[in-house]
């Protein structure tokens, strides 16, 4: 299934995409795309239901997040080998694991808000993880029983703010509309390899990144398994997984987005991304 959220910020309702790409509301079948509904009690619900039957959405509305209510929007970082030797640094031992505000977590197509005193603005294509049920020490066998799908997502950086500021990442990570979801989340049953899907971005038409998750350092069911020996994850929460090379940081001289800039972004089976750069107003 191809889930989605549509309708203004702050008041997106829950939708299925049918075979012929329209939008089907589902708001008589859940409330949400998230939290219980992310269950497989409550995608076996919508699975159950006549699609053909409910309302089409008309026009293009605008897309939400496609997945709502995240309380812990985790990221995981240098986990290509191909980005990692991009950015001259060792392969991690284990997964290297910050956080990105949930509040930075906004629709694949809303415009991407450039910083105040921002210089070094930059894109990373990566595969999201959404998880689906509560995750508590799993065993290693159990990892993927806990993931209800996956999405497309940005995570959005600014440079400056991550390495030269001291302390932690989080601060260059999480930047209002820092965190692009969607357009759509696949369910896990559509998806037969997480770990061998094309990625793809390009700002302005031009290329900037091309990989495969198949040279992810650690694979998703092992970032799932890690995390949750480390804390508890619940339904909607969503975990970044890494980007390949191509940032603007590892360019030679690096670039990095300036107001007007479009940034287009996909993955395969996954859909596409398409953000405006606009500079910060009060």
């Amino acid at each position: 299934m191809k889930l989605v959220r549509y309708g203004p910020a702050g008041r997106e309702k829950p939708g299925i995409v049918d075979a012929d790409g329209n939008i089907r509301d589902l708001s008589r079948i859940v409330p949400d795309i998230a939290g219980e509904t992310l269950s497989p009690a409550g995608l076996a619900k919508i699975r159950k239901a006549n699609i053909h039957k409910l309302k089409v959405v008309p026009g293009r509305p605008r897309l939400g997040p496609c997945v709502g209510g995240t309380r812990n929007f985790i990221a995981i970082g240098l986990n290509y080998s191909d980005h990692a030797a991009e950015a001259g640094m060792p392969i991690p031992k284990e997964p290297i694991i910050f956080n990105k505000a949930p509040s930075c977590i906004c629709g694949p197509n809303d415009n991407t808000i450039i910083p105040k005193e921002s210089t070094k603005l930059d894109w990373e294509v990566e595969l999201a993880i959404v998880i689906g049920s509560r995750a508590r020490y799993l065993a290693k066998d159990r990892a993927m029983s806990v993931v209800a799908g996956y999405c497309t997502a940005n995570d959005v950086s600014e440079r400056e703010f991550q390495i030269e500021r001291a302390g932690q990442w989080t601060k260059g990570k999480s930047c209002e509309t820092f965190g692009p979801l969607g357009p759509w989340l696949v369910t896990k049953d559509e998806i037969k390899d997480p770990q061998n899907l094309d990625m793809w971005l390009d700002v302005n038409g031009e290329k900037r990144q091309r990989g495969n998750t198949r040279t992810m350092i650690f694979g998703v069911a092992h970032i799932v398994w890690y995390c949750s020996q480390f804390f508890v994850m619940e339904p909607g929460d969503v975990i970044v997984t890494g980007t390949p090379p191509g940032v603007g940081l590892g360019m030679k001289p690096p670039q990095f987005l300036k107001a007007g800039d479009v940034v287009t972004l996909g993955i395969e089976g996954l859909g596409e991304q398409k953000q405006k750069v606009v500079a910060f107003r009060k």
